[in-house]
C-alpha cells in the first residue's frame, strides 16, 4: 500500500491510500480524484490521466517509455519536465509519499 496526494489545480489535496498491484491512475480513479479521467482505462492510448510529478519528491519513478512520451505531446495541458501519465506509475511501497499535480483539463 501506497500513500499517494493528488492536488487539484487549486492545490486541495486529496490523499488515499493505494493498494499495490493498481497504478497511481486507478487509484484516483477508484478514490473519486477529480480530474483524472483515464478513458483508455489505462491502456496508455489516450493521455487523458496526465499529472504532474512533484519536483521535490525524492521517489525515483520508472524511466519515461516511448508510448509515454509520445502521449504525453497530446495532453491538452502543456506538457512539463515532470508530466508523466498516472497510468504507467505503478504502485508499489517505493512511491509511499509520492505527490502529483492534476492539470486544469485532460480533455
Amino acid at each position: 500500500m501506497a500513500r499517494i496526494t493528488y492536488r487539484s489545480p487549486d492545490g486541495t489535496p486529496t490523499t488515499l491510500d493505494v493498494p499495490e498491484g493498481n497504478s497511481v491512475m486507478r487509484g484516483a480513479v477508484v478514490g473519486g480524484v477529480e480530474g483524472i479521467v483515464g478513458e483508455c482505462g489505462g491502456g496508455a492510448m489516450c493521455a487523458t490521466c496526465h499529472v504532474y510529478v512533484d519536483q521535490g519528491s525524492p521517489i525515483t519513478l520508472p524511466a519515461v517509455s516511448d508510448i509515454e512520451d509520445e502521449l504525453l505531446y497530446t495532453t491538452a495541458c502543456p506538457r512539463r519536465e515532470n508530466s508523466r501519465l498516472s497510468c504507467q506509475l505503478p504502485v508499489t511501497d517505493a512511491i509511499d509519499g509520492l505527490v502529483v499535480d492534476v492539470p486544469e483539463r485532460q480533455v
